[in-house]
């Protein structure tokens, strides 16, 4: 019964999971990690990889930013590159529209203080990429962005976590949680874990758990699915994406192209289960096409779908309970909390530990979906 109590419980072995962990860890907090599958069975193990600042949210981008730093310092941070590639990533326009769309972008960007992102012209493009189709007339380019190998991240934060002293408990899944005094309990098929703090980072489930302490979110759940092809000469070093439809697109050193971008497929929620939909992949399959041709005729090695949460405003949670002491959540990535893992686990643990933050939260306050009558004086 010793691993049975601890100072922080979390719900939740993704990489935000994980990474709150071992932030807390490192400042000498006894942590335990709960997990009903195993560590990064959804998200965070079947992802792109694609460690990306570019194109997020405003109100995301100081975080992306600061995560990006650890990502250039992951063998500091965790004793292992993780396979973590700063390639760079280009975001490409198909014709004069979405290049305008492009230098939008740059002056939303420049208009709050952000220059992380720069658009290019149709040379600068082909200088970076030459296999790319002709067509091609700009794009946006993040010099510093780049991609890793998400089982290898998962694995290498876990470890490290580990050897500092973080318990994790998978198979092991919270049928419910309840707050005694300052501190919670949560009940398993193995048990109660108790702890003075819990943190709530476990996916498309988190929903389920913020609602049953009275904080419902307008999540749901989506089949995210991936397919990696054969193996082909090298033609391209960046991490692709397209103004103008869904691409998220590497080709790593042994010659095989990961195919993503935000591909839905079905999926068996109950049974935690995703499910391939083969039409939706060829139509991604063909965006490849479009841009590289040379492509048409390279087989699909094989394809794999896990279960993302999506919030209806395309942020994250990532907050205190304002109903309970002692309670914080992180979820809810809307299929882009790859990258910015390592940093807001950072984020999370100062939350836990009562520290300020450089970087304003409120964005993601877990209230911001209140109706404003239910605050409003009588």
């Amino acid at each position: 019964m010793a691993d049975m109590a601890a100072d922080v419980l979390v719900i939740g072995a993704g990489l935000h999971g994980l990474s709150t962990a071992l932030h807390l860890a490192r400042r000498g907090v006894k942590v335990t990690v709960l997990e009903a599958d195993y560590a990064g069975r959804h998200a965070s193990g079947v992802n792109a990889g694609g460690v990306r600042t570019l194109g997020r949210h405003l109100a995301e981008i100081p975080l992306a930013l600061a995560s990006r730093e650890l990502w250039h310092n992951l063998p500091e941070l965790l004793g292992d590159d993780a396979g973590f590639v700063p390639s760079g990533q280009l975001k490409l326009a198909e014709n004069e529209a979405e290049l305008e769309q492009c230098r939008a972008r740059m002056a939303e960007l420049q208009a709050n203080g952000f220059t992380h992102e720069v658009t290019i012209d149709r040379d600068e493009v082909f200088e970076l990429l030459p296999t790319v189709a002709p067509h091609v007339v700009g794009g946006i380019w993040v010099a510093d962005d780049g991609y890793a190998v998400p089982y290898r991240v998962v694995t290498a934060v876990r470890r490290t976590a580990q050897r500092l002293g973080v318990v994790l408990h998978e198979q092991t899944p919270a049928l419910s949680v309840t707050q005694r005094g300052s501190g919670w309990q949560v009940d398993t098929p193995k048990g109660r874990f108790e702890a003075e703090h819990l943190v709530v980072t476990a996916g498309a489930w988190a929903g389920r758990l913020a609602a049953e302490v009275g904080e419902p979110v307008p999540t749901y759940p989506q089949g995210l699915m991936l397919m990696v092809t054969h193996r082909v000469a090298p033609f391209c070093k960046q991490v692709l994406g397209a103004t103008g439809r869904a691409l998220s697109f590497k080709q790593f050193d042994n010659g095989t192209v990961v195919i993503g971008g935000k591909l839905i497929g079905d999926l068996d929620f109950d049974a935690r289960h995703g499910e391939v939909d083969i039409v939706r992949l060829i139509t991604s399959a063909q965006t490849v096409t479009d841009l590289f041709p040379h492509l048409k005729h390279l087989g699909i090695n094989r394809a794999w779908s896990g279960i993302e949460a999506f919030i209806e405003d395309d942020l994250p949670v990532i907050s205190q309970s304002r109903h309970a002491s002692n309670l914080t959540y992180s979820f809810g990535y809307c299929g882009s909390g790859f990258q910015m893992s390592l940093g807001t686990g950072e984020r999370v643990a100062q939350l836990v530990l009562g520290e300020d933050s450089p970087i304003n939260l409120d964005a993601f306050a877990i209230d911001r979906f209140q109706p404003l009558s239910s605050t409003s004086p009588n």
